[in-house]
């Protein structure tokens, strides 16, 4: 009885642990783009992306031009603060990964808020709007979960004011005008 009891730890210990390491391709249109999403970050990448159709942002292509979306253990961490997330550009100063701290997987609000700080550097066009100021783009967030107590008006502001979508609106205006 014993045994089996130790066999079913250890089956649930290696399915945690390739749960954790799990990664996703996300569906190619064209055989020769092909991005490498960590199933951790998966869902807020299909959160970010259903919130880009809502307010009409287009990101098909920037989204296949990245090579990786990835969790890593890189990141600077020390007990006054450390990096949670950064694009890495190449040495075209091209943006070719997004990553994310393993720190973040220590809550899923705080993988979620700094997913989409990062998503909305790349895909919205923004830089830092504040130092810390509770908001899904400061520099720094003194508490990740002030921001996800009212998230959908924080994520509305962050679509509604991103560079992306102003200049969207200002090109659909001139063609109207």
């Amino acid at each position: 009885m014993k045994l089996l009891f130790l066999l079913f730890i250890c089956g649930v210990l290696t399915l945690q642990v390739q749960a954790q390491n799990a990664r996703f391709d996300i569906p190619e249109l064209t055989p020769a783009k092909q991005v490498k999403a960590d199933g951790l970050v998966q869902p807020y990448l299909d959160d970010f992306i259903a919130q880009c159709k809502k307010y009409g942002i287009e990101y098909h292509d920037k989204l296949f031009e990245l090579k990786e979306i990835a969790v890593v253990d890189t990141l600077t961490v020390s007990p006054k603060g450390g990096t949670l997330g950064m694009l890495v550009r190449d040495d075209n100063k091209k943006v070719e990964k997004i990553i994310f701290s393993w720190m973040t997987l220590l809550d899923k609000e705080i993988l979620k808020v700094v997913a989409f700080h990062e998503f909305g550097h790349y895909f919205l066009g923004y830089k830092h709007t504040c130092h810390d100021c509770n908001t899904i783009m400061a520099a720094v967030n003194s508490s990740y979960f002030d921001i996800i107590k009212d998230w959908d008006y924080h994520v509305e502001k962050l679509f509604l004011e991103s560079p992306e979508y102003l200049n969207r609106q200002n090109i659909i205006a001139l063609k109207v005008d």
